[in-house]
């Protein structure tokens, strides 16, 4: 059975979208059947397994039982735990030393376009860096995530795709725990 992390979008920010971690865990449980479910922080990230290989169905799945439980529209991505694994160890920030806690992820639903991707230049965030890979965008922000221009919104609107971003610390994290599912 394989092993997800499922990074929900936007709740539990500002007194919005709340969902408490036993509800969230119950939801996986018993409205979804995924098994070996636990939650990390308060930010929505669900690591667990489940039958289902196809991950937009399983997310599409996801959000459904959150619209129909909770009543809340929230927007869900899932990794595996190779995806976790790879985002981790080809951080581009990471690896070269930067200070880890200035060092994010933004995890996109899909692979943006070249054309996109091409259309933002890094040189006019610095110090702030970012490198699309994948599905993924790695964020070196030295001054600090809540002073930079490269936020999860800047990454939605012009790589064109739904996205939630995770600091270090919780990536690494979401990699080792879905890492002891396999």
């Amino acid at each position: 059975m394989p092993a997800y992390a499922a990074l929900l979008r936007a709740i539990n920010l500002g007194g919005r979208n709340k969902i408490s971690m036993p509800d969230l865990r119950t939801l996986f449980e018993e409205g979804l059947g995924a098994k070996d479910v636990r939650t990390h922080v308060q930010s929505g990230n669900v690591v667990f397994r489940h039958g289902e290989r196809s991950q937009a169905r399983l997310a599409a799945a996801i959000e459904g039982r959150i619209s129909d439980d909770l009543g809340l529209a929230i927007t869900v991505l899932l990794r595996t735990p190779t995806e976790l694994a790879e985002a981790v160890a080809g951080s581009p920030f990471a690896t070269k030393g930067a200070d880890l806690s200035t060092v994010h992820v933004t995890f996109l639903v899909d692979r943006p376009g070249a054309e996109r991707v091409a259309g933002v230049d890094p040189a006019k965030f610095s110090p702030d860096e970012f490198a699309v890979i994948g599905r993924d965008v790695h964020v070196h922000c030295p001054q600090g995530y809540g002073r930079t221009k490269l936020s999860n919104a800047f990454f939605e609107r012009k790589l064109g795709q739904p996205a939630t971003t995770r600091n270090w610390k919780t990536v690494t994290t979401l990699a080792e725990m879905t890492g002891e599912l396999t």
